[in-house]
């Protein structure tokens, strides 16, 4: 956790930058936050798809904006949110990022028998994605004196798993990502958050055997609520820290509170030995 005095966040445009959002749970957070009011662009990298979830959000009577782009690509990462912030001005800027584009391997398998290529391009898109966009998006933020960043995680980020190595290192990357976020800019403040959605039934959670018979799902509007909660700063008391559609509402996390600050628990780190231990 950073030392250094909090600053009270301000109130943030009621306006979202979704990456992936042209399909999944993208799309229904996207379509989630129109239905509460937000204005929200829309990232992502096939054209059509985007076009499909803009209809939608304006058949809501919110704005959209659509920016194509390989969110590996800096210089598209660049023009993209650029385009956004322009397309937002009147509006005040980008007040919520939304880091949910991911991917995961093709195979269900363990690090020795997997591709070790398909497994870096797992961690390339989930790492170097969200922290492409977050480092084009911070400037507007920090210069407008706040912002909030949500970053789709998983219990994968923290949880060790025997399969899908790829995707666990990323999401424990992205975990860290979230913390360095907020002990670093707290106090000029930006909230970031990370949110693990459950199970939604997607065209990822399909292609994958372990989910095979499920009938239970997340509803992806509880986790598209979460986003629009934490957008409107009803969560900024949890910054920095991990929670969970599913399992997680807006009316839990209020009750836990202070039980979570007084333990300073939901926070990626090192597991002490006891209070005297050296390595923590």
């Amino acid at each position: 956790m950073s030392d250094r005095t909090d600053t009270p966040a301000l109130p943030a445009p009621r306006t979202a930058l979704v990456t992936g959002a042209g399909r999944g749970i993208g799309r229904g957070i996207a379509v989630g936050l129109a239905r509460a009011g937000y204005a929200v662009a829309l990232v992502g990298r096939t054209r059509a798809h985007l076009d499909d979830v803009a209809a939608q959000v304006e058949a809501l009577g919110a704005r959209s904006v659509t920016a194509v782009a390989d969110l590996v690509d800096a210089d598209a990462v660049a023009r993209a949110v650029a385009h956004v912030e322009a397309a937002f001005a009147d509006l005040g800027g980008i007040g919520l990022l939304v880091n949910n584009a991911g991917v995961i391997e093709r195979a269900e398998t363990d690090l020795a028998a997997d591709d070790v290529e398909d497994v870096w391009r797992v961690i390339e898109t989930n790492v170097r994605g969200p922290l492409l966009v977050t480092h084009a998006v911070l400037p507007g933020m920090l210069a407008r004196g706040g912002g909030r960043v949500l970053d789709i995680n998983s219990g994968a980020g923290h949880r060790a798993t025997d399969t899908y190595t790829g995707y666990g290192i990323s999401k424990g990357a992205l975990a860290r990502l979230t913390t360095a976020i907020d002990a670093q800019y707290r106090h000029r403040g930006i909230r970031a958050l990370d949110l693990a959605p459950g199970v939604v039934a997607t065209d990822m959670t399909a292609g994958m055997p372990m989910h095979d018979g499920r009938v239970q799902w997340t509803p992806v509007e509880e986790v598209a609520e979460l986003v629009r909660a934490f957008g409107d700063g009803e969560l900024d008391a949890w910054s920095g820290r991990f929670v969970r559609a599913g399992a997680d509402t807006v009316a839990s996390l209020h009750a836990l509170t202070q039980q979570v600050l007084d333990a300073d628990a939901r926070r990626l780190r090192l597991a002490a030995a006891g209070p005297d231990d050296p390595a923590v």
